[in-house]
């Protein structure tokens, strides 16, 4: 039903910079597992004119790395709370993916605390320096963290919810890349909506709404979505306590990045889906298709209609992320 953007097929090549305007781009967490790839992938755009690189270590070595490339972004390394304000002044677009990675046997839950002040303290900064950024959040537990960032825009007076993203584009990055899998077509012609929320049961993959069709008996779908739902468990036990998804996270950050970069140069029709403020389910946040623009979220597309095996699959979803949206906004209320 509904088509998500696809904008890093070669980064390097996606896009003419004839029309583009000075984006200029801040990472949070720079320095880790996912944020140096994803800085690398954000440097070779040249939708990217400022690459703002923040972390509490290491930072200006991954600057003076990246800025050695020959692509147009200028890049600065900032080290360290101190720094913080002066990484994110002036910034169109903020990515999150600070934080302590998954190792086996943690849950997203069990990242909550280290993880949930951290995604606090620089959504208090992005408050003060610059609260008209279209901010994307990576930080684990996704379906906490953003409510998080956006209760303190809220006390701060600065809350818009149409500026901040839970970036659960792996979840449709893996969907597209298991069903063409499955049926032997090409990745980059699959398209699978995802909507619900960023871990386990609340992940949804709207395998009625592919494109192109498929089909696929009733054992076959169910091991599928499971697959979607288990994916980065996957990854965590296959990388055997040396790390989480890093790689293809940090492909999926930078799609959704560049998707609102070009959103705010005011190409049409840049859909994506996320995690967001909503009222489409009785669940405060909710990832769905929704259409981006230069302020944002232009329109919320919803989910359309769903199969029984989906509906089935939302019923289950609904109380698990009430629950981990009521932790996220208690932490900060409390």
């Amino acid at each position: 039903m509904f088509t998500c953007s696809r904008v890093i097929t070669s980064l390097s090549r996606s896009f003419s910079t004839s029309s583009v305007n000075n984006a200029k781009v801040a990472v949070c967490g720079a320095s880790g597992g996912i944020g140096q790839p994803l800085s690398l992938l954000l440097k070779q755009s040249p939708l990217v004119t400022q690459l703002s690189l923040y972390d509490i270590v290491n930072t200006p070595g991954v600057a003076a790395d990246l800025s050695h490339m020959d692509t147009r972004a200028s890049v600065k390394g900032y080290n360290g709370p101190d720094e913080l304000k002066n990484a994110l002044k002036g910034m169109d677009v903020v990515i999150i993916p600070a934080g302590v990675p998954r190792k086996p046997g943690m849950t997203r839950d069990d990242l909550f605390n280290t993880n949930a002040s951290i995604v606090r303290d620089l959504a208090l900064a992005i408050a003060e320096v610059c609260p008209k950024a279209l901010v994307g959040i990576i930080s684990n537990p996704v379906n906490s963290t953003v409510p998080i960032a956006s209760e303190v825009l809220l006390k701060a007076g600065v809350y818009d919810p149409n500026r901040i993203f839970g970036i659960s584009t792996l979840d449709v990055v893996r969907a597209n890349a298991f069903i063409a899998e499955a049926k032997n077509l090409d990745p980059a012609q699959v398209n699978i909506p995802v909507i619900g929320g960023h871990s386990g049961v609340t992940i949804i993959p709207l395998i009625s709404q592919a494109k192109p069709s498929v089909e696929f008996p009733a054992d076959k779908l169910k091991a599928l979505t499971e697959r979607i739902q288990e994916a980065g468990t996957e990854v965590v036990k296959a990388k055997a306590g040396t790390g989480s998804a890093t790689l293809s996270m940090a492909y999926a950050g930078a799609r959704f990045a560049l998707s609102l970069i070009k959103a705010l140069n005011g190409e049409p029709n840049v859909i994506e889906c996320t995690y967001v403020r909503s009222n489409v389910t009785e669940a405060k946040y909710f990832a769905t298709p929704v259409l981006l623009g230069p302020n944002g979220i232009q329109k919320n597309l919803g989910f359309g209609k769903l199969s029984a095996f989906e509906a089935g699959l939302l019923e289950k979803a609904i109380p698990e992320l009430k629950k981990n949206i009521q932790k996220g906004e208690d932490f900060v209320n409390k």
